[in-house]
């Protein structure tokens, strides 16, 4: 299994119960093809630095996961298909990133592979 990192960011007009219900749909997706969510974090609401379907702001979310590299692709096109996502980006993490992102948690006083859920 190999770990990644995945951004996006959605239309800002979704209501809070949405966006939750949005960032479920992703996390489910990712336990229910043997994946494990390593890390979750909202960003929230920030000015985006050019518009995107004429809207200059969006929610933001980071995800964190362990899973096959088959599943990327279908993790992907679930995201082009969600209308309430405007943008993604799924990067692969080597190890030096892996540990600096511990690091980054542990000074930041986060428990070690606890998803951490706003709300």
């Amino acid at each position: 299994m190999n770990q990644y990192e995945t951004v996006f960011i959605a239309n800002p007009v979704l209501s809070a119960a949405q966006m939750k219900e949005a960032v479920a749909k992703f996390r489910d997706l990712i336990t229910k093809f043997e994946g494990e969510v390593v890390h979750e974090e909202d960003w929230g609401l920030r000015k985006m630095a050019y518009p995107i379907q004429k809207k200059s702001t969006g929610f933001y979310y980071l995800l964190e996961f362990r899973s096959n590299p088959e599943f990327i692709n279908k993790f992907e096109i679930e995201f082009r298909r969600d209308e309430r996502i405007m943008r993604f980006l799924t990067v692969k993490l080597d190890k030096f990133s892996i540990e600096y992102n511990e690091k980054k948690r542990a000074r930041r006083g986060e428990v070690k592979d606890q998803p951490k859920v706003e709300e």
